[in-house]
């Protein structure tokens, strides 16, 4: 405007930001009133008037910052009182809000074509950020990950609604989209706790109320520390004394075979370990490219992983119709097909399934073994859910014990990486952050390797390695934490039986949905019907139509579980993963409500 003073004079524009008669937004649209002078700052002032919704800010900032290289600082709104005197915000009269960009120091008279286009020229703080979508790591766009994905997302900002008071046709979200127990209500074990505290505070240890076999297993971990204190780096590959606790819970599990403390990594939880160990494996170019093969349905760390890494993913189907059992037969299709493309050298194997709840045979285990000995992969076997077993004759059996009862002709051959958590089973420690990764016949130099890079991110979580510590060297009989320790074992994981049973028959009372008996682990994977009507709503609105059908679940019962299209399916089919981590009472409210809410459903979109 002319009437403007020299503080809020517009920046002189390039014509492609001069404003055309019907522009896009109000960038330099004429203000009600000549405002006064308002102090100048180092910044140049684009008055335009009020109400501005923050979607023209948007547009306006990204438009300013392509075509001139600067970005938009502040907006902030000035008001005018009727007496002519500015406000910042508060004025009742006349309103304006005002763009500042920066300017560059003793920046006078500056001229927006002073500025070359790329902005890598112009004044300081008018160039284009060197992170951009465009030149940012273009893998890392490529990363999925169907837990924490835009439902989730949902799910809390649905949350924050209610806290806010906002009226919902329900009262609470019950999340069963993530295998959290704490966060479920699940409660911690109670040797593991007072462990830690005694490790965390070690005053605890002068206390008559602890037990003496968890204070004699609190010396031992603090002794293994730098300062005797948890805050204290340890070695990268974890606390020697951890590892060899390791060690022997394996040759426990294992009916002796023998573990060497060398061969264990602690890491942040079992995922840092599998990231990790696909780090090692993935190379090449072109047919060259590592290629990884996964099951299907898979855990989204694998296919995130892959995609992170640019390595090729393989894709072996697992049979719903036999309890999700892996066939050997569809391994050597998949092997197959990805060799005109690739060169696979992984196979992962997830032990007890997730998302699927199945609990592999051990027939199954030696099956797999000689495929990788025959077509030589590296086998990956995900074994975090190994106390998570309930279906009546299934049991677990762990890839190196199978291996090794196998004989030298396998075990002295078939390169092996096996991974633990103590996020999962009767422990449900998620947030501790403590897993490890167990290797068999791997080279002695790309060992070295893997000692040098995992001394980059320093060492694991010292809190997770001592809840590993201790889960590996539980109390024993003639201790006085044993009963308690034992008992509050078989609580957690009865209860967890019982709601397995309990989801498994819920859903077999659904028409349209069916649901293989949860084996293991601790998630339900059914297999739901959706009708063709609703598949185009879902197609209209851009949204797989799984992902459709959750997202309408939860905006209607507050049930929050991930679609089946977040862990892989065959085409056609429609699943969704929930948990059985929710306390039994609220189980049955959700697979109520989801009962009812799938049947009018069907009765909506038939």
């Amino acid at each position: 405007s002319p009437s403007l003073p020299p503080s809020l004079s517009p920046l002189p524009l390039p014509p492609s930001l001069s404003p055309s008669p019907t522009p896009p937004f109000p960038l330099l649209s004429p203000l009600p009133l000549s405002p006064p002078s308002l102090p100048s700052p180092p910044f140049h002032s684009l008055p335009f008037p009020s109400p501005v919704p923050q979607l023209c800010f948007s547009a306006a900032s990204s438009l300013l910052s392509r075509r001139t290289g600067c970005f938009m600082s502040q907006l902030q709104e000035v008001g005018f009182e009727p007496d002519g005197s500015a406000s910042t915000g508060v004025g009742t009269g006349s309103r304006c809000w005002v763009l500042e960009l920066p300017r560059a120091a003793g920046e006078e008279n500056p001229q927006v074509d002073s500025m070359s286009v790329g902005g890598t020229n112009g004044p300081a703080g008018c160039r284009e950020k060197v992170l951009t979508l465009d030149s940012m790591n273009q893998q890392v766009k490529k990363v999925e990950y169907a837990v924490r994905g835009a439902i989730v997302l949902r799910a809390s900002a649905i949350e924050k609604e209610l806290k806010q008071g906002t009226s919902k046709p329900f009262s609470e979200v019950i999340r069963a989209n993530i295998g959290d127990a704490h966060a479920m209500g699940q409660k911690p074990i109670t040797f593991i706790r007072q462990v830690l505290a005694l490790c965390t505070y070690p005053q605890l240890l002068c206390d008559p109320d602890m037990p003496e076999d968890a204070k004699a297993r609190a010396r031992k971990i603090l002794d293994a520390c730098g300062g005797n204190s948890i805050g204290a780096y340890t070695a990268s590959q974890g606390i020697e004394a951890i590892r060899q606790n390791v060690t022997k819970y394996i040759e426990k599990r294992d009916g002796g075979i023998p573990s060497n403390p060398d061969n264990i990594f602690l890491s942040a939880g079992a995922s840092e370990a599998i990231v990790t160990t696909l780090k090692l494996l993935v190379s090449g170019e072109g047919r060259g490219r590592t290629g990884v093969l996964i099951s299907i349905p898979q855990y989204p760390l694998y296919s995130a992983a892959i995609a992170d890494l640019a390595a090729v993913q393989v894709n072996y189907y697992l049979d719903e119709e036999r309890c999700w059992a892996l066939s050997v037969d569809e391994l050597r299709r998949a092997l197959r097909q990805a060799r005109e493309h690739c060169t696979p050298r992984v196979l992962c194997v997830i032990n007890p399934g997730n998302p699927t709840g199945q609990v592999q045979s051990r027939q199954v285990i030696e099956d797999v073994i000689r495929f990788a000995a025959e077509e030589r992969l590296f086998l990956m076997a995900d074994e975090v859910y190994q106390d998570n077993v309930y279906a009546a004759g299934c049991q677990f059996h762990s890839f190196k014990k199978v291996l090794f009862e196998m004989g030298p002709a396998y075990s002295d051959v078939v390169e092996l990486a096996s991974f633990h958590s103590v996020s999962k089973c009767y422990m449900g420690e998620c947030g501790y952050r403590g897993g490890y990764v167990e290797y068999v016949n791997l080279d002695p130099g790309v060992k070295a390797e893997l000692v040098k890079l995992v001394s980059v991110r320093l060492c694991p979580p010292v809190s997770g390695q001592a809840v590993m510590g201790i889960i590996t060297d539980p109390p024993q009989p003639h201790e006085p934490s044993h009963h308690t320790f034992l008992q509050e074992r078989r609580e957690v994981l009865g209860a967890l039986a019982e709601r397995a049973r309990l989801t498994e028959e819920m859903f077999h009372g659904v028409p349209g949905i069916r649901c293989n008996p949860v084996q293991g682990a601790m998630y339900s994977f059914p297999r739901f019907d959706i009708p063709p009507r609703a598949i185009a709503a879902a197609q209209a609105a851009g949204q797989a139509p799984d992902m459709f059908f959750c997202m309408k679940l939860l905006e209607e019962t507050g049930i929050c579980v991930v679609p089946g299209s977040g862990f892989g399916q065959l085409e056609g089919t429609y699943h969704f993963r929930m948990t059985i981590l929710p306390q039994t009472e609220k189980l049955k409210v959700l697979l109520t409500k989801l009962k009812c809410f799938y049947l009018d459903f069907v009765a909506q979109y038939s």
